[in-house]
């Protein structure tokens, strides 16, 4: 297994950051000035947007045979902002609890298709 150079590995972290930023930034304004219809607008542009600056450009560089996908990126960074602007991360647990157990049964039930 190669290991990532030092480029690579910043640009990686960089594009792990603009996931949760983008929608830390714009997804609730979105949301806030345009209701249900913002929050579409949000999930076209910021994860579109996000999507195909990390894989399609190829911001982001995956080694090995795992991947990690996006969303854990926008639940560490989301998490983190939070709590770093005051928010109770005990509130949270549970949300946590959830996507965990969540992404669990998905992986498992994906891993009798593939």
């Amino acid at each position: 297994m190669t290991f990532p150079t030092l480029p690579a590995m910043v640009a990686t972290v960089f594009g792990g950051f603009l996931f949760p930023f983008l929608i830390w930034l714009l997804w609730g304004k979105l949301v806030e000035n345009f209701g249900t219809f913002g929050g579409w607008m949000a999930a076209l542009f910021v994860v579109g947007t996000t999507w195909t600056i990390n894989h399609g450009v190829g911001l982001i560089t995956q080694s090995g045979g795992s991947w990690v996908d996006m969303g854990l990126a926008a639940g560490v960074g989301l998490i983190v902002a939070s709590t770093v602007s005051g928010g109770n991360f005990g509130k949270a647990i549970p949300n946590i609890l959830a996507a965990i157990v969540g992404g669990i049964l998905g992986g498992l039930i994906l891993s009798f298709f593939l």
